[in-house]
């Protein structure tokens, strides 16, 4: 019996998804709960497990297309067996028949083979040894801007480990990944050297290659949030700068005790996630939100940390954060770092916020105007250390200078506030001790 592979709910306000990758082909066995196909949304990327134990029998909504929750995406036959016969069908698709693997795309089963001849045998490639196969008999996906870095930098898909969904490699994972060293070498030849051939004429610009890629759901999501940021608030930015001194001396200090008893570094942004929180408590509104004429205070802290994932930057919330130790905070945005990259963050886990932390620093940035995200109404942004020289006590001394910068929205926020707001930031990450005794 042929049991329907439906898109799942995966949350109140989602109702289009887009189909991922396929991690099954037709005529591919499958076990009950084991994952099928991925199901992107403009949050998170989720697996569509198989119902029963049997055999895809038929794919209808192929990686790219767009599909709503309830529809229909492929079939499984149930307590169907795969044959011998059809697992060799797949494994030629695989080593470069394209075109049935184009057939069996749009959702037709797979033919039966024809019997050989045993005065004509055809020839074979060889059969590689089970071990070096990926999961499914098939080849890690490359993505087109990912196979032009391969080429620029003299690699191959093998050294590279895909981060996308079903394993693909990304550009991303290219530029990550070491290019091989170079060769020795050859040793110099009594011949003379053949002269250089002459330079390749440069290509017009109508010659160049160009490549137009979809949105991703979660791409289009960002760009909608950032513009409706940009029109429905009143948007203004202030700034300041922090000595980083105390706080790195105190990493320093503490550095392997803290190592040891929690099994993590401990980082700059749990001082800053305190900070915030107990510049919170001082300035509220920073915390609070626009209801049509009413304005919404929340008496807990959920701050939104922003962290670079396999598909982009991410959002994923502290929940009630000002309860939180420095290594729970630590703890939290560390595994919320790890699950990101695998795209294997929760839906929940990304909604909710009521205030956000930017850190472009570890990007290389300097300074920046983040923009906030709705209906929140503050966003701080955190960018790279600097040794400047700055005044200490009359006296010009070097030290490592952060500039922070806190984006509000004007409507619920004045200037004082904001100006205040920050300040306390600065205060409590040059003097640490301030946010133990509440001063």
């Amino acid at each position: 019996m042929a049991v329907e592979l439906k898109v799942p709910e995966v949350g109140e306000s989602i109702t289009e998804v887009q189909i991922g990758e396929w991690l099954k082909k037709v005529g591919e066995a499958v076990k009950r709960d084991e994952p099928v196909v991925m199901i992107e949304t403009d949050k998170v990327t989720v697996e569509l497990p198989s119902p029963v134990d049997g055999v895809i029998s038929e794919i209808k909504l192929t990686a790219g297309t767009n599909a709503s929750v309830g529809d229909i995406v492929g079939f499984v036959e149930e307590g169907a067996v795969a044959s011998d016969s059809g697992a060799s069908d797949s494994g030629a698709s695989d080593s470069g028949s394209s075109g049935q693997a184009s057939g069996q795309a749009e959702g037709a089963p797979a033919p039966a083979a024809p019997a050989k001849a045993p005065s004509a045998p055809t020839p074979t490639a060889p059969a590689r040894s089970q071990d070096s196969m990926p999961r499914g008999n098939e080849e890690p996906r490359v993505m087109p801007a990912a196979q032009r870095e391969l080429a620029q930098r003299g690699m191959d898909a093998s050294q590279v480990t895909g981060s996308g969904p079903g394993g693909r490699i990304l550009k991303e994972d290219v530029q990550q990944a070491r290019a091989p060293e170079p060769s020795a070498p050859a040793p110099k030849s009594a011949a003379p050297a053949p002269k250089p051939a002459a330079p390749a004429p440069r290509a017009s610009t109508s010659d160049r290659e160009q490549e137009v890629v979809a949105m991703s759901p979660m791409r289009k999501r960002i760009a909608e949030r950032l513009v409706e940021s940009q029109q429905s608030a009143a948007l203004l930015t202030t700034f300041n700068e922090v000595d980083m001194s105390e706080v790195m001396a105190m990493r320093k200090q503490y550095q392997p005790l803290f190592t040891d008893k929690y099994g993590i570094k401990l980082g700059f942004m749990s001082f800053f996630v305190k900070a915030a929180c107990d510049a919170l408590k001082l300035i509220p509104q920073v915390n609070a939100q626009i209801s049509g004429t009413d304005i919404v205070y929340h008496n807990y802290m959920d701050i939104g940390v922003a962290v670079g994932g396999g598909k982009g930057l991410v959002v994923p919330v502290i929940r009630n954060a000002e309860r939180l130790s420095f290594a729970e905070v630590e703890l939290t945005i560390s595994d919320f770092g790890a699950r990101a990259k695998k795209n294997a963050l929760k839906l929940d886990e990304l909604q909710g916020g009521t205030f956000t932390i930017s850190n472009g620093g570890v990007y290389g940035s300097l300074m920046s105007t983040p923009i906030i995200n709705p209906p929140q109404s503050g966003i701080l942004g955190l960018h790279g250390i600097q040794d400047r020289p700055v005044a200490r006590n009359g006296e010009v001394v070097i030290r490592p200078m952060m500039y922070i910068a806190l984006t509000y929205d004007h409507r619920i926020i004045d200037g004082r506030e904001a100006v205040t707001f920050l300040k306390r930031i600065k205060e409590c990450v040059e003097e640490p001790s301030r946010m133990l005794i509440e001063v």
